[in-house]
């Protein structure tokens, strides 16, 4: 299987785990020894921004225009089940730390460092971004399997799919990107 880094993973219904149900994942990282990926589309209902802020004791600008949004708005998506105490930002280009960011693709960043995070505060961080907790992680050749076992479809992602659609709208517009309706997909997974 071809280098998967930079594709979306769409859930098919058939999903065993209901951590991944309907879920849109962006594979960070995929080689022989494994992937890693960033769930989009579910945000966790009782954290926002601001409230991650004041735990790593980074104080709020009142004047902070770069967020798009306001902090206490802002949501904090489960990235995944793995180390779900780690963040991660998927941003816009426009803010790049030597430290800890990495192009993922073309359009789309990943940083770790709380340097964004502080920048975001003062409103000098990307003009887009999600912000997630935790990660999805796959051992060697256990993605691959879930793959052949109908668990996921792979396709292109959009910085608008990423940072402008809507979480709930997410796994939609995914399939739409194949040119799937989701009314037409089984629950059931099979081999021809």
């Amino acid at each position: 299987m071809d280098q998967l880094t930079g594709k979306i993973l769409i859930a098919m219904p058939n999903m065993p785990d209901p951590r991944f149900a309907h879920s849109v994942v962006l594979l960070c990282a995929h080689s022989d020894e494994g992937a890693m990926g960033i769930i989009v589309n579910k945000p966790l209902p009782e954290l926002r921004l601001k409230t991650l802020l004041d735990n790593l004791d980074l104080s709020v600008t009142k004047s902070a225009t770069g967020l798009g949004q306001s902090v206490e708005d802002r949501a904090i998506h489960f990235g995944g089940p793995v180390e779900t105490g780690r963040g991660f930002v998927l941003h816009s280009p426009d803010f790049f730390s030597a430290e800890g960011s990495v192009e993922l693709l073309d359009g789309v960043a990943l940083s770790t460092s709380v340097e964004i995070l502080a920048a975001m505060a003062h409103g000098q961080g990307p003009v887009q971004s999600l912000i997630a907790l935790g990660y999805a992680g796959w051992g060697s050749g256990q993605l691959e399997g879930e793959i052949q076992a109908g668990g996921w479809l792979i396709a292109d992602v959009s910085a608008q799919l990423l940072f402008q659609d809507e979480d709930h709208t997410k796994w939609r517009a995914a399939l739409g990107v194949l040119g799937i309706d989701p009314r037409h997909l089984s629950g059931a997974a099979g081999h021809a």
